[in-house]
Formats: C-alpha cells, structure tokens, sequence
C-alpha cells in the first residue's frame, strides 16, 4: 500500500472537531507561553501548561474551575513560602503543608480542585531548588498559573468549542 493509501485510512477516522479543538489548545499554549516571556517570567512553562488544562474544559466548566484553580495557586503559594520561610523545607513541613491546605479548603468550603492546585503549587514552591528567595518564587508561580488560566479563559470564550450537532 503507498503512503496516501496509508494516511487515506487513518485520516478519515479523526473528527472534525478533534482536529479544532488541537488547534484551539496549541494557539492558546502558544500565546500564554509567548505572554509569558514577554513578561519575563522565569518558568513560562507553567503558563503554557495551566493554559493546556483549561482549555479542556467548555467556558462554562472552565469559568468555574478557573476560580477554584486561582483559590488553589494562592493558597498554595502563599502557604509554601511562608513554611520555607519559616519552617524549613524538610519532608515533614512539607507533608503539614499539604495537610493544611486540605484542612484550610475544607473549613473555606473550596472543592477539591483548589485543594490539587494548592498542593501543586506548595509542592513547586517548597521542592524546586532555586537561589531566589522563596518568595519571589510563590508570586512567580501565582502569577504564571494565573496568566495561563486566563489566557485558557479569553481563547474559550473568543473561539469557543463548537457542540456537535443533534439529529
């Protein structure tokens, strides 16, 4: 079989949609990263990447998680620099740490989304090794996260995902 024979049976099993939905994701990756370095942020990388699970979502969804997600970062940064601050950063403070966070989105009624984003941003924040003060650090991530979740949001919201059409 030649090779157009070959990508004429695999192209037509990929929907439409799932090809936009590619293009819309890597477009908003691009840009949030882009954003990003020209903001000069030291690790855009998080930008692009919060940025990619956003996009996951419809704006609805995406709308509602965003804010549990923004919770989550700036619980989690702030509580990872103030442990490393000043507790350390030994493995127990870290399991407190991750502890606290549970406990504080508990009694806060946060979902358990913010609880993963701030585990996740405390875990960067406390175990990444860096030579910047540690605070420098937690407001860079927050704000990385938060460029990505953005940026996630307005590309939803400007091009959003189309819904397949009932028949």
């Amino acid at each position: 079989m030649t090779k157009a024979g070959k990508w004429k049976l695999v192209w037509p099993r990929v929907e439409r949609a799932e090809l936009v939905h590619s293009v819309r994701t890597t477009i908003a990756a691009v840009v949030s990263l882009l954003v990003a370095r020209l903001c000069k942020l030291p690790e855009a990388y998080w930008a692009a990447i919060t940025t990619m699970i956003v996009m996951q979502s419809t704006l609805g969804a995406a709308l509602t998680i965003s804010k549990r997600r923004l919770a989550g970062t700036a619980l989690g940064a702030m509580m990872g620099a103030l442990l490393a601050s000043y507790a350390g950063k030994s493995a127990a403070i870290f399991g407190a740490g991750i502890f606290l966070c549970g406990v504080i989105c508990a009694v806060l009624h946060l979902h358990r989304s913010a609880y993963r984003y701030a585990g996740i941003t405390l875990a960067i924040v406390m175990l990444v090794a860096r030579t910047q003060p540690v605070w420098i650090i937690a407001i860079h991530r927050f704000i990385e996260i938060s460029l990505g979740i953005v940026v996630g949001l307005l590309l939803t919201a400007v091009w959003p995902e189309s819904t397949p059409a009932t028949s």
